[in-house]
């Protein structure tokens, strides 16, 4: 099962790769993420919400509508109380983008992602310690300005370790 898993994987990516025909790297920010609203913290009490999402990806248009890429986000915060700590969130994920309007000026997208995040526990007086959750990013709404052929801003309206809102640019080459 595993090698047929890895061959369909190599056809994919010798496919995606021979009918590439741009690629873009997008830095962003997102706000109200998943690790705030789910239980990412290993039970933790007083946790504060987080300060958002860092978000980095590189995207590979592999059809004429259609991007994928793998996606860093980092994000962290403190606890309440006596026993101040830290937690870092790290999300490593793989995305699709599906471009469903697009005109000379904006294209309009759905993007789906999932992977996993990392809890990096950093309890005051105690050792570190890491826990794993399952990561995603829906975004039904996304916008693409071309600003230049090589920049464009963007936005995105959805759910997940990236945020509720995220916001940034991209260089297209």
């Amino acid at each position: 099962m595993k090698r047929l898993f890895i061959a369909l994987l190599a056809v994919i990516g010798m496919t995606a790769g021979a009918n590439a025909q741009k690629m873009n790297l997008s830095v962003g920010y997102g706000g109200y993420t998943l690790m705030d609203a789910a239980d990412y913290h290993d039970g933790w009490h007083g946790v504060n919400n987080a300060w958002g999402a860092l978000n980095v990806a590189f995207n590979v248009k592999v059809a004429p509508k259609f991007w994928v890429g793998p996606s860093y986000t980092f994000s962290s915060t403190t606890t309440k109380g006596e026993h101040h700590s830290n937690i870092a969130y790290h999300a490593v994920m793989i995305n699709g983008r599906y471009d469903y309007y697009s005109n000379r000026l904006l294209t309009m997208y759905a993007k789906m992602g999932v992977g996993a995040e990392i809890s990096h526990m950093q309890p005051r007086g105690e050792d570190s310690y890491n826990k794993t959750y399952f990561a995603f990013q829906i975004a039904p709404i996304g916008v693409d300005v071309d600003l230049s052929k090589s920049f464009t801003m963007f936005g995105e309206l959805g759910f997940g370790s990236q945020g509720l809102l995220q916001v940034g640019a991209r260089y297209n080459f």
